[in-house]
């Protein structure tokens, strides 16, 4: 699947920072950005839909000065073992623009933020209720966990090198600031399996705290939160007679929608992201292989001024 945040737009995306002599105002400007590599993780910490790949431009030269890639997912180990786990990779490449000034000359400096996180949770499932149709519902806690990374790229020209090398220097030439994250989730799930069409329906509410540790520079402190709700759907059914590897072949039909909560609600000039989905199923389970079915989802994601879309892959076991 599954896109910072205590800055609004105008900040993050579409304005040029510029660092000064004074080191205490210096000092303030690193913690800011710092918060906000962060508030840029907060949006991979979770396996999200509506989150797995986005592109966020500042202008219309620049189309792709934040883009965000997350690949996730989870599943129960068994009726009888009720275990859930999930986990998430993600991936966030983000193009500031910073001004470095010494008295009366001012030079742009290129640079870029990469940023990939890894995410955990451990849940367990407690059943509540089973429908006449075979259909479960499921109340599912989650702790989750996540360690995370930045580095920039820093491209200097010559000329650029002879400026003052400060502390805001430091970090953004090959500076590094890595972080963990630790919180919940709490999710509402219904799953229905039978030969006609399986259905899933997940709501969820997710939390965590973000803090920065062993970084390079003493002045990269930072800290972030993150709070969503989402609720996601899946359809699945076979189409007509069409047959693969001996069993049906079916279409799958994907809705879902993410509420930003708290620091994250209009950090990247959202407040929410929605995402349709279209895509087919092939079943190997008929076969002596590990993986029974196999999914390939076209997926379209939007909110205001945010587009995304990409190809989702998921195989069960």
């Amino acid at each position: 699947m599954i896109a910072a945040k205590s800055f609004g737009l105008s900040v993050l995306i579409a304005c040029s920072w510029y660092v000064p002599a004074s080191s205490a105002a210096e000092s303030q400007l690193i913690k800011q950005r710092a918060d906000a590599v962060l508030a840029l993780m907060s949006y991979m910490v979770v396996p999200d839909v509506t989150a797995s790949d986005l592109n966020i431009g500042s202008g219309e030269n620049e189309k792709n000065a934040l883009s965000l890639t997350q690949f996730g997912g989870g599943a129960t180990l068994s009726d009888s073992v009720p275990i859930y786990l999930e986990g998430a990779l993600g991936y966030s490449r983000y193009d500031p623009q910073f001004l470095v000034s010494q008295g009366e000359e001012s030079r742009r400096i290129p640079t870029r933020w990469n940023s990939l996180t890894a995410t955990g949770g451990v849940g367990w499932d407690f059943p509540l209720y089973q429908d006449n149709a075979g259909g479960k519902w499921v109340l599912r806690p989650i702790a989750n966990f996540m360690l995370g990374t930045m580095a920039s790229d820093i491209r200097l020209g010559a000329k650029a090198v002879e400026f003052r090398r400060n502390a805001d220097y430091q970090f953004l030439d090959g500076g590094r600031l890595n972080a963990w994250g630790a919180g919940g989730s709490l999710m509402l799930d219904y799953e229905l399996i039978s030969q006609p069409q399986d259905i899933d329906v997940e709501l969820r509410y997710s939390a965590m705290n973000l803090q920065t540790f062993g970084n390079t520079s003493h002045a990269i402190d930072g800290q972030s939160s993150m709070q969503n709700l989402g609720i996601y759907l899946r359809r699945r059914a076979p189409i007509f007679d069409w047959q693969l590897l001996k069993s049906p072949v079916r279409y799958v039909l994907e809705g879902a929608h993410t509420e930003y909560l708290g620091q994250q609600r209009g950090g990247l000039g959202f407040n929410s992201l929605s995402s349709i989905g279209i895509g087919l199923e092939i079943d190997s389970s008929k076969y002596p292989v590990f993986i029974t079915r196999t999914r390939v989802v076209a997926r379209y994601m939007f909110g205001n001024n945010t587009y995304g879309y990409g190809i989702g892959l998921a195989m069960s076991f």
